[in-house]
């Protein structure tokens, strides 16, 4: 059966969330931030609407539409402002699923972006009377999926008027809604519609509570770790309940034993914790919950509720991407408070300019390095260009995680 996808919409302009129109900002205009939103509450892709009129206006908005791609897990359906093969390489180059164009595009350039980026990258927007799909008959706009234009794919209806009364529609991709907003809980609307005999993208267990080891309360202690960090954040009881509210919500559900009922993280704080993944140990009896943490996990206010250090041995710590982030966290503090004979403040002072004709030094030292049999001056010529390196994505306000999203898409 053909999987619905629930898809809530974002209208940029200037780089800010604004309604349909462009006229009004929501809330603070914070793009990454609602993105964050309909991620953690269970949407399935975000479609994003560029609305800009100007080069700077459509420059913003690729801005945003990159730190949106940075800061959510979910994919993204980019369009609005295509005048030529650039902006289409722009729009997938944010890291987009598909970069969506008019039928009202010169239909050369739509052969010609789906030659060069592949066709299954490409989405076309039109305007059509659709009676045949579950919602309310009338003119919407539609992308067609995985072909440059096929009346007969799959349709992504974007002005849904009735979602919770769709039927199973095998020529339906997904949905889009003006009730989709931040706070719009996706999974309650996906269990209602899975109830109604719809497939939709659901948490799915392969065990069942039953299959688990307990303890003598009934209860299975919970391990809950960062999904990008792998910092374990803090320890925490599940019942059988607790675990079903877990799978169906999308959000971590404990039992408080102290106060002897339910406790889903975050409901007072905002701390919300949103799985990411679920497994089990080898004897069933613990749980290992990865999440995305909103906030702090602690009550202390502490990143970790594991920081009272009982006994240290000194070992080699050096993560390469710890010390990466180490190491530019010290730049971007000498950028923000200037230490006198910082040749770090040094660089910062010269501009960029002086930062470049270092970076383009060091890249030649390691050439230079790289004749020479030993390895280890090709190893202290490496070092020096990344120094160098994060000195400039520091000027350029370029982070380490930006850098590693943007590897692992390639």
């Amino acid at each position: 059966m053909n999987q619905i996808k629930l898809i809530p919409t974002i209208y940029l302009y200037k780089g800010k969330a604004v309604d349909e129109g462009g006229a009004t900002l929501l809330g603070d205009g914070d793009a990454v931030r609602i993105a964050l939103c309909f991620d953690s509450n269970g949407a399935d892709e975000i479609l994003i609407y560029d609305i800009s009129s100007t080069d700077r206006e459509h420059e913003a908005n690729i801005s945003t539409i990159i730190n949106i791609a940075d800061n959510v897990d979910i994919p993204m359906l980019v369009g609005g402002n295509v005048k030529r093969l650039e902006d289409v390489k722009k729009y997938i180059y944010t890291g987009a699923k598909k970069a969506i164009l008019s039928l009202k595009n010169n239909q050369e350039l739509i052969k010609e972006a789906s030659e060069r980026f592949g066709s299954e990258n490409i989405s076309i927007l039109l305007d059509t009377d659709i009676e045949k799909l579950s919602c309310n008959k009338g003119l919407y706009s539609l992308v067609i999926s995985d072909k440059v234009i096929a009346t007969d794919d799959k349709v992504l209806l974007t002005n849904c008027n009735d979602v919770y009364n769709l039927t199973p529609d095998n020529s339906l991709y997904g949905v889009s809604s003006d009730i989709f907003n931040e706070n719009f809980d996706f999974m309650e609307l996906k269990h209602k519609l899975k109830e109604s005999g719809l497939a939709v993208n659901t948490f799915e267990t392969d065990m069942k509570f039953s299959d688990f080891k307990t303890n003598s309360d009934g209860m299975i202690p919970v391990i809950v770790q960062d999904y990008e960090t792998s910092q374990v954040l803090m320890l925490a009881y599940m019942n059988e309940e607790a675990f079903n509210l877990t799978i169906k919500t999308g959000r971590m559900t404990y039992f408080s034993r102290s106060r002897n009922e339910l406790w889903v993280k975050g409901e007072t704080s905002g701390h919300y914790q949103f799985v990411k993944e679920l497994s089990m140990d080898c004897d069933l009896d613990t749980m290992l919950a990865k999440v995305r943490q909103i906030g702090v996990p602690c009550h202390t206010g502490a990143d970790t509720c594991f920081f009272n250090n009982l006994v240290k041995k000194e070992y080699d710590n050096t993560n390469p991407i710890k010390v990466f982030e180490d190491v530019y966290k010290v730049i971007l503090d000498r950028k923000k408070n200037p230490k006198e004979g910082s040749y770090t403040n040094y660089l910062f002072d010269k501009g960029i300019d002086k930062i470049l004709k270092k970076v383009g030094e060091e890249a030649t030292e390691i050439v230079i390095a790289a004749k020479n049999p030993d390895p280890q001056e090709v190893k202290y010529e490496i070092s020096d260009f990344l120094y160098h390196v994060m000195v400039l994505m520091a000027e350029k306000g370029v982070t380490w995680k930006e850098i590693t999203k943007e590897l692992s898409r390639r």
